[in-house]
């Protein structure tokens, strides 16, 4: 637990902010590995994940100004402080949100590009969890348990005191969430499109929902939940209502497909057999007309035969 890891001259390179980093620069990295064998530009990915992340960073204060809003009009230099202060909600809602405008924007397939960018999101996030645990900063309960974790003097964690390392928790979790993602949207396996997308909601909600119990950091509250217990309820149902309908949409499509097959098939069996018939029917004219005289003639042959015997 080190809050800084290096101080180059007036430079001072901190944990959370290393991982922060390494976390979005995986992400990026992922999103674009993933682009290329689905047939999507890669480019596009980086530029989403660009914005992604700019807006990211902006919503996640933002939403923390909101939350802290009563702090903040007793002790207006809270508005100073930009090395920390984020609500990771309003950062997931935002760094979507912006990149989904852009893509709308450009007629891009915004389904297709929210799947490949589902599990870089919880990558990301784990990483920044890993930087929560080294500052110190979203500790758990007081416990007595063996995975009790005691910050040192300096973080911003209680010092001293065992504490859940819901820090590790939540990494692990969200290390979890994009493997499961990862093999969810994996290329030669389909899916609805958008699934993955909404598959994270849910997944993240449900974790952060439990996650938060566990939590002893002032969060703020929202009647008897945490703020982010509360935005995950919505989240939650937000994703099960996309997973409904993107599922209904699929199966809709799927089955409008199979019937468009169907009726072209029985259109060319339709078409084949009249272009059968018309052949037939070309036969049997060129059939008349070669074989018509030869049948006459045997037939007057036959005839003089008759009338000659009589």
């Amino acid at each position: 637990m080190l809050m800084e890891l290096l101080h180059i001259g007036p430079i001072t390179i901190y944990s959370y902010g290393l991982m922060m980093a390494l976390g979005m620069i995986a992400a990026v990295w992922l999103g674009m590995r993933r682009c290329t064998p689905r047939g999507l530009d890669k480019d596009e990915i980086f530029n989403m994940g660009f914005m992604g992340i700019v807006a990211g960073v902006i919503g996640a204060k933002l939403t923390y100004y909101i939350v802290e809003l009563p702090a903040i009009i007793v002790d207006p230099s809270m508005l100073l402080d930009l090395t920390s202060g984020f609500v990771v909600y309003g950062g997931i809602i935002a760094g979507v949100l912006i990149p989904v405008i852009y893509a709308k924007a450009k007629n891009l397939p915004i389904m297709k590009y929210l799947d490949v960018a589902a599990p870089c999101i919880p990558l990301a996030q784990g990483f920044g969890r890993i930087g929560c645990y080294l500052a110190g900063c979203c500790y758990g309960c007081a416990t007595d348990s063996w995975i009790g974790v005691v910050f040192p003097e300096g973080s911003l964690a209680p010092a001293g005191v065992s504490l859940i390392p819901t820090q590790l928790i939540s990494a692990i979790g969200d290390f979890a969430i994009a493997g499961i993602l990862l093999l969810y949207t994996r290329k030669d396996k389909e899916h609805p499109d958008g699934t993955g997308m909404a598959w994270y909601m849910v997944l993240y909600a449900i974790g952060r929902f439990v996650i938060e119990i566990f939590r002893n950091d002032p969060r703020g509250n929202v009647w008897f939940l945490s703020t982010s217990q509360f935005i995950s309820i919505f989240i939650f149902v937000a994703g099960v209502i996309w997973l409904v309908e993107a599922i209904s949409k699929h199966k809709a499509d799927a089955q409008a497909a199979l019937e468009a097959k169907v009726e072209a098939e029985l259109a060319a069996e339709e078409e084949a057999r009249k272009e059968k018939a018309n052949e037939l029917k070309k036969v049997g004219v060129a059939f008349e007309i070669h074989e018509s005289p030869a049948i006459v003639e045997e037939g007057t042959e036959e005839s003089a035969e008759e009338d000659a015997r009589e």
